[in-house]
């Protein structure tokens, strides 16, 4: 195990989700990238040069860690082979943050490649906070939970996501990451207004913010269908959105997420660059 770099929490800064194609610009100018984010799935490896360059990246920035395959509102139990990878390599990387998202992707001993939905009922809830609490335990580290992306409302929910979310950050005590792109996609596919769902979020619980870009399609009825495929820029109103989120909360760490078609490392410095803008606008 290394000593990893002394910064123990994320700045309120930008941050990129680091590719390895981009590993040399970044560290001979990172520009206004403050931070890091990696994909946990993509190191859960021995070694080799992902984890060297990480090892190096890691001596410079302050690193977060997010998660994709926990499956934190799946039925079933948590993997514990693949809790027991987290806890390897959290333990050696030391991040700043660990973050995973509120959806389901396994059924018995299937893994699904994707983030599925969830209904909103008591049942999921006390699921999802057994399950946060049993990674609490494993990792020793508080974890971060992200609002999805939503392509449809279940008939049987019971509570509002917002609510859902504002409890299981008080029974667990994890705080949230916040996706305002997956706001924006999910209040345009509901036929909701994200500035309503950004006005009911724990916003105290936030500890970091996520902006990504998406595709536009439309449903059967012609009706706009927003796709949350990171894989082109952030569109100009989830940056207005991002606004009224600093407004109400003030700086926080922001990250860009740019995760297919991945472009040349200055595209994302650009990127970056907009998002320190908005940052030091309300820090102003």
């Amino acid at each position: 195990m290394f000593d990893a770099c002394p910064r123990h929490s994320l700045p309120a800064l930008p941050g990129v989700g680091y590719k390895p194609q981009h590993f040399s610009a970044i560290m001979a100018d990172a520009g206004p990238v403050g931070w890091l984010e990696i994909h946990a799935e993509n190191y859960m490896g021995a070694g080799g040069q992902p984890r060297a360059q990480l090892r190096h990246l890691s001596d410079r920035f302050p690193v977060s860690v997010h998660g994709l395959g926990l499956s934190i509102g799946g039925e079933g139990g948590l993997d514990p082979d693949h809790l027991a990878r987290l806890k390897t390599l959290c333990d050696w990387l030391q991040p700043a943050s660990f973050s995973e998202h509120l959806a389901w992707s396994s059924h018995g001993d299937a893994f699904l490649n994707d983030l599925l939905p969830l209904p909103y009922t008591a049942a999921t809830l006390d699921r999802v906070c057994a399950h946060i609490d049993q990674v609490k335990d494993v990792l020793g580290r508080q974890m971060l939970l992200e609002n999805p992306a939503s392509y449809l409302a279940f008939a049987d929910s019971e509570m509002e996501e917002t609510d859902f979310l504002s409890q299981v950050a008080r029974r667990t005590g994890c705080g949230l990451l916040l996706d305002v792109n997956n706001v924006f996609v999910s209040a345009t596919n509901l036929r909701q207004a994200p500035q309503a769902y950004i006005d009911a979020f724990p916003l105290d619980a936030v500890g970091e913010i996520h902006l990504g870009g998406h595709d536009e399609d439309s449903d059967e009825t012609g009706a706009p269908l927003m796709i949350d495929s990171h894989g082109r820029d952030v569109a100009d109103p989830v940056w207005a959105l991002l606004d009224e989120t600093l407004d109400r909360i003030g700086p926080k760490p922001v990250l860009i997420e740019w995760d297919t078609d991945v472009p040349d490392w200055p595209v994302l410095a650009d990127a970056a660059q907009r998002a320190a803008a908005a940052l030091q606008k309300v820090s102003a």
